[in-house]
C-alpha cells in the first residue's frame, strides 16, 4: 500500500501521493475534473512498447550518449485490463459527489484501436453522470500501430446530474473536435525520463477555460506529471492532484511549482490584491 504524502503547493493548490481510491473519497465537492486514467491497454510494458518505438522512432535516436538503450518498459499502475475496469467503475460512480454543482468531469478516453476503452467509459460515465460530449482530439499525422493509424484521442464530457454544467465561451464556435494547430500543441514523443503517456498542458487549458473561471478548483485523480496542474495554476484556478506513482509525483510537484511561479503569471490586471493573496498564499 501506498502511504499517503501531502503537498500542500499554496493555499489553493494541493497534491496527493497515494491512490485515489484512498483519498478522493475524502475531498471536498470542486469545480470540475480534467484527468486521464490508465487505459487498460499495459502498453508500456514490455514488447508491444518496444516494437512500437522501433516503427516510430530511427534506431540513431534509441540510444543515450553512450550507446545505452533508453526507451525500456516503464509500467503504469493499475494498466491491466481488470484494473482499469475496476478503477473507472469506482471513479465514475464517485464523481457526482466529488463536484459541486454546475461541475463537469473531462476524461481522456483513448482512441482507436481494437480495444475501444472509451466506449466502454461512454456508458459507465453516463450511468452517473449526465454524458454531455465525446471530443476528439486530433493528433495529427502520424499515430502509432500500422493499419488505420491511431492519430486521434478522445475526452469525454459528462455534467453533474441535477443542473447544466458552467459554460464561459462566448464565441459559439467551440467544435467537437480539437484539430491539429488549434491549440498550438507539438506532436509528443515521451523522452526517456518523461511519464510514458505525457499530456500537453495546452489541452486541459482548452477544457478549465471552457468550464471554470478564475479562483475555482480543478482536480486530477490521475495526475501523472501535472500537466493539468501546469494548465490550472496559469489559469489562477486551484488545483488538487492526485498521483500513486512517487516518480511522476516528484516530477509533478516540480512542474506545477515552477508554473506557479513563472513570471507573468497574473496577465489579467482586473484581478485585485486580495484575490491573488487568496489563491497564492506565497505570492
Amino acid at each position: 500500500m501506498i502511504k499517503t504524502r501531502v503537498e500542500h503547493l499554496s493555499e489553493n493548490v494541493t497534491l496527493y501521493l497515494g491512490d485515489a481510491r484512498d483519498i478522493l473519497p475524502g475531498l471536498r465537492p470542486v469545480d470540475m475534473i480534467f484527468t486521464d486514467p490508465p487505459y487498460g491497454h499495459n502498453n508500456n510494458d514490455g514488447d508491444d512498447l518496444i516494437r512500437a518505438i522501433e516503427r516510430a522512432i530511427p534506431a540513431r535516436r534509441r540510444k543515450g550518449d553512450n550507446g545505452t538503450q533508453i526507451y525500456a518498459p516503464r509500467p503504469i499502475a493499475n494498466d491491466g485490463f481488470e484494473e482499469t475496469h475496476e478503477l473507472i467503475t469506482w471513479f465514475f460512480a464517485l464523481a457526482p459527489k466529488l463536484l459541486a454543482s454546475g461541475g463537469c468531469c473531462c476524461c481522456g478516453g483513448g482512441g482507436g484501436g481494437p480495444d475501444p476503452q472509451f466506449a466502454r467509459w461512454s456508458l459507465e460515465m453516463d450511468k452517473h453522470l449526465q454524458f454531455k460530449q465525446m471530443v476528439v482530439w486530433d493528433k495529427g499525422p502520424i499515430g502509432m500501430g500500422w493499419h488505420y493509424r491511431r492519430s486521434y484521442e478522445t475526452v469525454l464530457v459528462g455534467e453533474k446530474p441535477g443542473a447544466a454544467c458552467r459554460w464561459f465561451d462566448k464565441s459559439g464556435k467551440i467544435e467537437n473536435i480539437i484539430r491539429p494547430g488549434y491549440l498550438g500543441i507539438r506532436k509528443i514523443i515521451p523522452q526517456a525520463d518523461d511519464h510514458p503517456t505525457p499530456k500537453p498542458p495546452e489541452l486541459s487549458k482548452h477544457f478549465i477555460k471552457l468550464h471554470t473561471e478564475r479562483g475555482q478548483i480543478v482536480l486530477d485523480p490521475f495526475m501523472g506529471c501535472g500537466s493539468t496542474g501546469v494548465a490550472a495554476v496559469k489559469e489562477c484556478r486551484g488545483f488538487v492532484g492526485v498521483e500513486i506513482d512517487k516518480q511522476w509525483f516528484d516530477a509533478a510537484c516540480k512542474r506545477i511549482d515552477i508554473a506557479m511561479h513563472a513570471p507573468n503569471i497574473f496577465k489579467d490586471e482586473r484581478m485585485n490584491k486580495k484575490q491573488k493573496t487568496s489563491l497564492w498564499s506565497n505570492t
